[in-house]
This record gives structure tokens, sequence and C-alpha cells, in this order.
């Protein structure tokens, strides 16, 4: 035996406008937010080619770096714990949060932007000593 059906009532006008206005808004802040790319892109990978040398140096800052530039190119083979940012000065942290910005709506992965990039990110987990998780987990 079918289950009985029961009509659809018609939607409330009021439910309807703000359900229109709510999707306005978004088309708005996803438009504006196309708007920005190119910025974002730009100040993303100034921000990028600044960080991998201080990465390549041997400092406590520069270990957070090589790590969090490491996250970014893969993250489930290299972790990154988010409070290590806490030790970076103004300047760096402003850095990651442009590359990160950047990395959110991806034109190209970060190592991609450097000359035999997959080469230098290899080169800092080795040189950083970072363990590899690939083929395992560290979830």
């Amino acid at each position: 035996m079918e289950p009985k059906r029961t009509a659809l009532r018609a939607p409330d006008p009021e439910t309807q406008a703000r359900m229109r206005a709510a999707m306005l808004t978004k088309a708005r802040e996803r438009d504006a937010r196309i708007a920005e790319l190119p910025a974002i892109r730009l100040e993303g990978e100034a921000s990028l080619r600044r960080l991998l040398p201080i990465a390549q140096r041997d400092t406590g800052q520069s270990s957070v770096i090589a790590r969090f530039l490491l996250n970014l190119y893969n993250g489930e083979r290299f972790p990154f714990d988010l409070t290590d940012l806490r030790r970076l000065d103004y300047e760096l942290f402003d850095d990651c949060m442009a590359v990160l910005k950047m990395d959110s709506q991806p034109e190209k992965e970060v190592h991609l932007y450097f000359e035999d990039g997959g080469k230098k990110w290899e080169a800092l987990a080795k040189d950083w000593g970072f363990k590899d998780y690939a083929g395992s987990t560290w979830r």
C-alpha cells in the first residue's frame, strides 16, 4: 500500500523574501571575493617568496615557517599545529596568513611558484628532520 501524499503548502511570502535576500547577499559576497582574487594572489605570492628563504634558515621561527609551508604542500604527510603560529613575529604571521588566504582558493600548489619547487619542499622536510607520515596517519 502506497503512503498517502499530502500537498505542499504555499511558501510563506516573508520567508521567501528573507531567503531571496540571503541568496543575494551570498552572491554579492562571492562576487566580491572573486574580484579580490588577483590582489589576494599577488600578496600571497609575494609573502610566499619571502617565507621560503626564512624556512631554509636555522632559527626557531624558521622551523615554524618550514612546517607551515610543508603542511600546505601536503597536509597528510606533514601535519602542522596552528598554535605554533604564536611563535612568529607579526610580519611573518601576516605573511603566513596571506599565503593561507591565497592557498584557500588555489590557482596552483604552493611549491609550483618556484623552479624545482617539489625538490625544495622535499629538501625542507629532510633538512629539518620532520617526520613524514606518508602511508600512515597522524590523526
